[in-house]
């Protein structure tokens, strides 16, 4: 039982979020992806004449099942499995960091960014409202989220979701680079 309280190493945990993907195919002809469902709980909740929203939903049901699944798992590792204490990151990155002005590493998320208190100033909004449009829009612009154009496109080698990994890489590392240190400075 105490392995289930450690991280898991990229060798255990990387193969197991893989065989998901040929699971998914041989047992349902189903394919993995998160950023779906939103568009099937609008269509389940919104009874709009929306185009986008208008179809059957039901036929994809499983999928709200699965999501439902990866909140109780984080819940369930949250409060019942995780070790409290100091979230482990690289000395170097939290160097980084501590230079730009975090100095909170309690959590899993510094607290001097996302925080509810935090969410009324220029930096709160920016990263919290701002961030999390561009998440979305980015995700319904490139028809899918990073896991399942990483997990799920490329493994059905797809092209367009090799070239969106590859472009959200290349934007990963110019935020964290290029922008992350100024937007730090808020």
């Amino acid at each position: 039982m105490n392995i289930i309280f450690q991280p898991w190493p990229w060798y255990i945990a990387g193969p197991l979020i893989g065989l998901i993907v040929p699971a998914l195919l041989l047992l349902g002809n189903k394919t993995f992806g998160i950023s779906s469902t939103l568009r099937q709980v609008c269509a389940a909740c919104i009874p709009a004449n929306i185009s986008f929203f208008n179809y059957d939903w039901k036929k994809e049901s499983w999928n709200l099942f699965f999501v439902l699944g990866v909140i109780i798992g984080g819940f369930i590792a949250t409060y019942f499995l995780s070790v409290p204490g100091q979230v482990s990151i690289n000395p170097a990155t939290a160097a980084l960091l501590k230079q730009e002005g975090v100095k909170d590493f309690s959590g899993l998320l510094p607290q001097d960014v996302f925080s509810f208190s935090q969410l009324f100033t220029l930096r709160g909004f920016v990263f919290m409202i701002a961030g999390g449009f561009l998440v979305g829009f980015g995700t319904r612009y490139a028809g899918g989220c990073t896991s399942g154009h990483a997990i799920m496109g490329i493994s059905s080698l797809q092209w367009p979701s090799l070239v969106a990994t590859c472009c959200f890489m290349v934007g990963g590392f110019i935020m964290t680079w290029f922008i992350l240190p100024y937007l730090l400075q808020l």
